[in-house]
């Protein structure tokens, strides 16, 4: 295999090849160089088996991964996709081979291997599919319907909307584009950032990829061939956002055991067999045998809660029965055999945004928003992925099995959105994908977006990062209002509530008034939690461990905050006493000086922790908030600890793309102590953007040891 590798000044790999295959074996040769630790977790993830290596902490994830037979769809997906697209099964082969020729290099480099005594793996053709599916199969946040069936079950229907809002769970997004004629150039600007768990290494992969064909630079998934969300083409670009369409049904389920197995009741009342078999979980540092989990599956899909009742036993009936009952996931992937893969190469193809257009027809999940424009002045704004056609009631929470009506009965057909003035923006609001979903983000950052947008006639690339940036926090009116109401307060909470009716509702990490207010807010959402009328709701059920941060209480108060502030009646919970001793606390408890950057810092997910916490980095603090466009989600109630932000930024610039920009939180290798393990934070914590350099004279060629490659 020949390729050339070249660098720019943050390490960020530029490959060229002779052909697409080649090109593809470079893309998995390199990420395994760079990324070999994150690499190994992905592939171990998608099996089930981290507990292996990582202990008893990642069990959870272990079962759930067993359970929802994860390993088993990627390789249906992969399978399928050989059937139907051999070209694109082989350009994903092409990559796995890449991989596994450089993960032992790669291996000698990361100092998680000696550590955990690990040694890497060998990639199987459809491993991609499978990071892909690990990596998005809670991303459109199912476990949401556990929470909604308990509220439904204790508070009512009615009380589903008060908690409405963007789950601790799924992950939401910023973007933009802006037509020629509101740019500086006549050319359009795609700009945005996707906000997710912040790990590290990151979740995206700045990377270009050259050959006859193309030349794309975007951000890659690492362990996926090809650049699926964000990338720039030359001539056309194109970026999504999170649709918060509703794609996923949990079904509850009657099962039984019989001398032959496990029986399920179908919706025309007959018992049907439900394959069923046991898995042994390794568990590194556990004494005894393995973990045992078994791994049942219906008609309707996997049961990834529950299990039947002994021999003998009737199962579980009846709403009171409902924490108990087994639950069976329904998902796109695990019906159709189809993970969208057949969208990739078209993508780096593209030319054009109807060559874009056409791609995104092949995309199955997660279901996206997207942006796209072209050098001619074409643009597009769409929704891309599979969305089944079934039951209302399908989409608020689980629904009985053995009942009719809830099947799926086709495929939506996905919307098209319009721009409004030369502008389009998408950041998880109500919008072309309001008939595909249940509950989207608040449209502050969307509204904040379109006025920051409307601020200037003309914009340019280089401006784009005063959007990024922006920390206006609109979701802090409620509070604020109830704040204005009170009357007869002491001194001290008194000035404490002018401060804070003075404030610029901006959530700067140098700003003590940011801190205040968060500190009256998290002392509010704690004594909301503590109400009698959510008490039934503090103690959720006795569901997977993975599937608790979405019953959680506290953080559903505290996102849904807004809501329980204003609706017109909260079960006769005297809210401006809420608010008065919040902030009554928050006067004689907060301390002098302290900024929001105090105590606002970031948090990244590792899957190693360190060993001792001195060796783990120092955080630094962040601005921003949840509903800010410069989307730095703390908990309120909870911690201000930021484990969600920007996983990457972008202005791609159709006019000339050697001015577009970009940045992650991190840098763009996976290595502890490299030079670009961490060299772009600095810049991204002051919403600088690196350049974008599509020069090949400007670039650094780094030598490509052919034999230094795994040729098992």
């Amino acid at each position: 295999m020949t390729f050339d590798l070249y660098r720019d000044a943050h390490g960020i790999p530029h490959l060229r090849a002779g052909d697409v295959l080649a090109l593809a074996r470079a893309q998995g040769r390199v990420t395994a160089r760079d990324r070999a630790w994150q690499l190994e977790v992905e592939r171990h993830r998608v099996r089930g088996t981290t507990a292996a290596f990582l202990g008893r902490e990642a069990l959870p994830w272990d079962r759930f991964a067993r359970r929802a037979r994860l390993e088993d769809t990627a390789r249906r997906c992969h399978a399928a996709l050989e059937e139907r697209d051999p070209e694109t099964a082989a350009w994903v082969r092409a990559y796995v081979e890449g991989v596994n020729e450089g993960l032992a290099a790669g291996a000698r480099r990361a100092p998680e291997f000696a550590r955990t005594g690990l040694a890497p793996g060998r990639w199987e053709p459809w491993t991609p599919f499978g990071v892909w599916l690990g990596t998005h199969i809670l991303f459109a946040g199912f476990p949401a319907k556990l929470w909604r069936e308990e509220v439904v079950r204790h508070l009512g229907p009615e009380a589903v909307g008060l908690f409405a809002a963007d789950g601790p769970g799924t992950a939401g997004s910023n973007g933009w584009l802006v037509t020629g004629a509101r740019t500086a150039t006549g050319q359009a600007v795609i700009a945005g950032d996707p906000h997710r768990f912040i790990e590290e290494p990151g979740v995206y992969q700045q990377i270009r990829l050259a050959c006859p064909e193309f030349d794309v630079l975007g951000l890659a998934v690492p362990g996926v061939p090809g650049i699926a969300h964000f990338a720039h083409t030359g001539t056309v670009a194109w970026a999504i956002t999170n649709a918060m369409a509703d794609y996923q049904d949990l079904y509850r389920e009657r099962l039984r055991r019989t001398p032959d197995g496990v029986e399920a009741l179908d919706p025309d009342g007959t018992w049907r067999p439900a394959p069923a078999h046991t898995e042994s979980i390794e568990v590194a540092g556990a004494e005894g045998r393995p973990e045992e989990v078994e791994v049942i599956e219906t008609a309707r899909g996997p049961v990834v809660i529950g299990s039947p009742p002994p021999h003998g036993t009737t199962p579980a009936a009846g709403p009171e029965a409902a924490p108990r009952t087994p639950l069976a996931l329904r998902h796109p992937p695990r019906v159709t055999g189809d993970l969208g893969f057949g969208a990739l190469l078209p993508l780096l193809r593209a030319r054009r945004v109807a060559d874009v257009d056409r791609a995104f027809d092949r995309w199955a999940e997660p279901v996206n928003v997207v942006l796209a424009a072209d050098t001619e002045g074409g643009t597009l704004h769409r929704i891309a992925g599979r969305v089944p056609v079934r039951a209302a009631a399908n989409r608020v929470r689980p629904v009985p099995a053995w009942e009719p009506g809830h099947e799926w009965t086709g495929w939506h057909e996905t919307p098209y959105g319009d721009l409004d003035d030369g502008l389009a923006v998408m950041a998880n609001q109500r919008g072309p994908a309001a008939p595909l979903g249940t509950e989207f983000a608040p449209p502050h950052r969307a509204d904040r977006i379109r006025a920051l947008l409307g601020g200037r006639p003309r914009w340019r690339a280089a401006d784009m990062p005063e959007i990024h940036t922006d920390t206006h926090l609109a979701s802090a009116a409620p509070l604020l209002d109830h704040l204005a109401a009170l009357d007869g307060l002491a001194p001290a909470p008194a000035a404490l509530r002018e401060r804070l009716l003075r404030w610029d509702r901006r959530m700067a990490a140098d700003s003590a008034d940011a801190a205040a207010y968060a500190a009256v807010r998290g002392a509010l959402v704690r004594r909301l939690a503590a109400e009698p009328a959510f008490a039934v709701l503090a103690d959720p059920p006795a569901y997977p461990e993975v599937f608790q941060p979405w019953l959680a209480l506290l953080p559903r108060v505290g996102l849904a905050l807004e809501h329980l502030l204003t609706a017109p009646d909260l079960y006769g919970i005297d809210r401006p006493a809420l608010v008065r001793a919040a902030l009554e606390e928050t006067a004689t408890t907060l301390g002098e000086g302290v900024t929001w950057g105090d105590t606002h810092l970031l948090a990244p997910w590792r899957a190693l922790p360190p060993e001792a916490p001195g060796e783990a980095p120092q955080e630094p603090g962040l601005s921003g908030d949840h509903d800010c466009v410069l989307s730095t989600s703390s908990v309120p109630g909870l911690t201000d600890l930021a484990a969600r932000a920007s996983a990457a930024r972008y202005v791609w610039d159709l006019a000339r793309r050697e001015d577009s920009r970009w940045i992650v939180p991190f840098g763009a290798c996976g290595v502890p102590g490299d030079p670009h393990h961490r060299d772009q934070l600095p810049l991204w914590l002051t919403g600088g953007l690196a350049p974008v350099v599509t020069d090949w004279t400007l670039l650094t060629e780094e030598d490509v040891d052919h034999e230094d490659v795994d040729h098992e």
